[in-house]
């Protein structure tokens, strides 16, 4: 996969921008802030969707397949790290001496002047940004936003607002969220992922370390995640109590947080109240699961560390209605719910699973798995064969989708389904229809089908909807 080398000198002046790929979440929300800025953007992916369909209306050119053609007459080509370095459209980039730039450097170029509200960590990043963005317009405030996830009430990822604030939500992936000049860190968590970039657990909290402490004004980060404590003791280390607590918020469950959330109930949309400088404030979120629950409470910290007034943000942030991609419903066939979910950690198919729990009543939990990259699925094998069989009633783990990975011998989904202590709970099916198939012939009424996978497994839905119908025709 391409590196692109983000020490590089951003020219002063982009010209006309070309994306490849510019389909994709959080490139389609970067190209769409540069057509609102008027600068002339093209772009290309593999596919046709929603995505590329709104950033023609709104004027960017967009191709679908990738051929050096397609370049055009670009002065600067905005790539993410999942493109290859045979990409036609990069090759010739680089024999043009054309800037190429990842998606973090463009975004970071392009909102250099704002006062920055970051959001970081493994796992509830693009829930807790739109949180922000949602109580930030609650509250009156006109922030320009990116988003890694549509944000269902607004029906975008990305817009440009009039005032100084820009959220966005920070890619620690590769390591490109140290590009920002980061006034408000969030970190939602640091629990060990991407090690194929980072190479070990101490190089991955080290990163977070550096994050931390580019942080200009405050840091908010989790006091329940292990390897947050471990960041927040050495980044206050050596300071004065007063100096710390003045620089750093922490939130979670653990009696000593800054704001502490309690009194957590989940049974439906969950409850729950959060102390605060002495006193409580309580909310119901439009969403389920105690995973919410504290993203909600640091979405709070970050609006009452911005000077917000603490009631007030909490009703805002209540009033969050999901991204996209997040235990999003899709259809409902003879009493069978089919939800898809972004989730492609042990630690995000768990919270996935628990929050389907808590609504679910009576019925069944079927998750149907794509395993996401190859040396997550090697690395983490075991944990997602626990999690699985631990939230779920069955699952169905489908083929591996490598995105950015060649291949490795041997690693297949079976390497998760394989790891189950009941295989009566689990079938590896790497065929999509023969997956259907195999759902429409286990599911019943009541049940919720839960498709987990940060891959193209939501495009799975329509075959398993189908397959119900039939199964029920």
């Amino acid at each position: 996969m391409i590196k692109p080398d983000l020490t590089l000198t951003i020219p002063e002046n982009l010209g006309r921008v070309h994306f490849v790929g510019i389909g994709g979440s959080g490139m389609s929300g970067i190209a769409r802030l540069f057509l609102n800025q008027g600068y002339t953007v093209t772009g290309s992916d593999a596919k046709d969707s929603p995505n590329v369909q709104a950033l023609r209306e709104l004027g960017a050119n967009v191709f679908i397949g990738h051929d050096a053609a397609n370049v055009g007459a670009a002065d600067t080509l905005v790539v993410t790290g999942a493109l290859w370095q045979d990409n036609p459209e990069y090759v010739l980039a680089n024999e043009r001496g054309l800037p190429v730039l990842h998606r973090a450097q463009a975004l970071a170029w392009l909102i250099r002047e704002h006062r920055l509200v970051s959001v970081a960590g493994a796992h509830g990043k693009t829930t807790s940004t739109g949180m922000i963005v949602t109580a930030l317009l609650g509250l009156g405030q006109d922030p320009s936003f990116v988003n890694g996830g549509v944000i269902e009430s607004l029906g975008v990822s990305s817009a440009s607002g009039a005032d100084d604030l820009f959220v966005v939500e920070a890619d620690e992936s590769d390591g490109s969220f140290l590009l920002y000049h980061t006034a408000v860190a969030l970190i939602t968590n640091v629990d060990p992922d991407h090690l194929d970039h980072y190479g070990s657990l101490e190089a991955f909290e080290a990163a977070f370390v550096q994050f931390s402490t580019k942080a200009s004004e405050l840091v908010v980060i989790s006091s329940d995640d292990v390897g947050a404590v471990r960041v927040t003791a050495t980044i206050t280390a050596g300071r004065t109590e007063a100096d710390a607590a003045a620089r750093v918020i922490t939130f979670g469950e653990h009696p000593e947080s800054t704001v502490r959330v309690h009194s957590i109930t989940t049974t439906g949309p969950v409850s729950f109240s959060v102390a605060w400088q002495g006193q409580d404030y309580s909310a119901t979120l439009r969403i389920p699961g105690k995973h919410n629950a504290i993203n909600a409470a640091g979405a709070f910290a970050v609006l009452v560390g911005l000077g917000f007034e603490p009631a007030a943000s909490l009703d805002a942030i209540a009033g969050f209605g999901g991204t996209q991609r997040r235990f999003e419903l899709h259809g409902t066939v003879g009493g069978v719910s089919v939800y898809d979910d972004y989730a492609h950690h042990p630690t995000e198919v768990a919270a996935a699973l628990a929050a389907a729990r808590t609504v679910v009543g009576e019925g069944r939990i079927i998750a149907v798995h794509q395993p996401h990259l190859y040396s997550r699925t090697r690395l983490f094998a075991q944990e997602f064969a626990d999690v699985l069989e631990n939230f779920a009633d069955q699952t169905i783990v489908l083929a591996v989708y490598g995105a950015r990975e060649d291949p490795e011998p041997g690693v297949t989904g079976a390497l998760v389904s394989e790891r189950f202590r009941e295989p009566s709970h689990v079938a590896y099916v790497p065929d999509w229809q023969d997956a259907a198939d195999y759902l429409a012939s286990i599911a019943r009424e009541g049940d919720f089908v839960v498709t987990l996978g940060c891959g193209d497994v939501n495009r799975i839905v329509p075959q398993l909807l189908a397959a119900l119908v039939q199964a029920r025709g």
